[in-house]
């Protein structure tokens, strides 16, 4: 059943991509071309990663506000990640962060920038977010819940701060800010615009913003590429809409091997490189031993969610509380412990051999 219904998603995904191309899907501006896309890929050796947050942060806004950016943390555990040869991070922005202090934030940006940069690590930043709690506040962050998955995380710009047309100047002049600022900073691999739009049962009540933040990064026109991953096969509007306006495809997968193969192949169809900017869940079968050596093979960037054990608790799986707080039998995401050792030294073996570190 679960293949039948797999090739019938992918299916769905392959043809109404194209009727869209062909009939509703609006292009935004200039997107690269094709030859430029690979051309770029070509420049930058094989992309992998994790998506970070730093262990002392229980989401974005705990990150990037002033009296919490952890500039010693973010340092020693980005230490640890080019240890391993991780060469790029994915980072989520919060847009009430620039809200509070725009220049600040951007002045956290860049020292956040300079720390990666001293490791040889690359940045992927995200705008918009659809995921988790839906509204976030300035000020002291919640304390984890025991066992809960990103019990603390919150949606940027939030739920229903998403859907309402008032509030697009304030986010236009955001993003609009920040990449004016950055669109030149090689320190900078890609904008990525917007995290799973539609999920949190919003579905297509996200694309007038997923449209918008497409149209406000074009008017910026930053020397990166711009992307929104695709990670629900049967959201075929806005499946269509960031496929076809992406210069880049970025997807997510949280599959077995042969299922993430068969996206791999689906998602070819466009000629453009390719970055996994989501995939690992260990209890689902999506592994760093079963996935990233695929992933290598098919010249595709891999970065994995998660990356040292922290307030996030994204150890704990999505579906599965364990409200004492004890530990899970397996980790759900996650590479290091907090003190900087493995959760499985097999895998990090894994992950140097990959990278071709001794």
């Amino acid at each position: 059943m679960r293949k039948h219904l797999s090739y019938l998603l992918m299916l769905l995904l392959c043809i109404s991509t194209a009727l869209y191309a062909q009939d509703a899907t609006p292009v935004v501006g200039k997107v690269w071309s094709i030859a430029k896309a690979n051309a770029w890929y070509k420049q930058h050796k094989w992309i992998n990663g994790a998506d970070f947050l730093p262990s002392t942060a229980i989401n974005q806004l705990e990150m990037w506000q002033a009296d919490s950016f952890d500039a010693a943390t973010i340092d020693k555990e980005l230490g640890w990640a080019a240890g391993i040869g991780f060469n790029t991070m994915r980072v989520y922005l919060h847009s009430l962060a620039w809200k509070q202090d725009p220049a600040g934030f951007k002045r956290r940006m860049d020292r956040y920038l300079s720390i990666a940069d001293r490791h040889h690590i690359k940045t992927v930043f995200v705008f918009f977010d659809d995921c988790w709690n839906k509204q976030a506040k300035i000020g002291k962050q919640p304390a984890p819940k025991p066992g809960i998955h990103n019990s603390g995380w919150v949606q940027d710009p939030g739920d229903p701060n998403y859907k309402q047309p008032a509030n697009f100047p304030a986010l236009e002049k955001y993003v609009k800010d920040v990449m004016t600022r950055f669109k030149a900073d090689k320190r900078i691999l890609l904008w990525d615009l917007y995290n799973e739009p539609g999920n949190s049962n919003k579905l297509t009540t996200s694309y007038p913003l997923l449209k918008s933040v497409f149209t406000w990064a074009r008017a910026v026109n930053p020397q990166q590429p711009i992307s929104a991953g695709l990670w629900a096969w049967d959201y075929d509007k806005l499946n269509a809409f960031q496929a076809l306006n992406s210069d880049v495809i970025t997807y997510h997968d949280y599959e077995e091997p042969q299922w993430h193969q068969r996206v791999i192949g689906m998602l070819r169809s466009h000629g453009r490189p390719m970055i996994c900017t989501e995939y690992m869940a260990r209890t689902r079968g999506s592994r760093f031993e079963n996935i990233m050596p695929m992933l290598k093979k098919e010249n595709i960037g891999a970065i994995n969610w998660g990356l040292v054990d922290g307030k996030s608790n994204t150890k704990y799986a999505w579906d599965t509380p364990l409200p004492n707080g004890e530990e899970p039998k397996e980790w759900f995401h996650e590479v290091f412990r907090k003190d900087g050792t493995p959760y499985k030294q097999e895998e990090v073996d894994l992950i140097k051999k990959l990278n071709n570190i001794k």
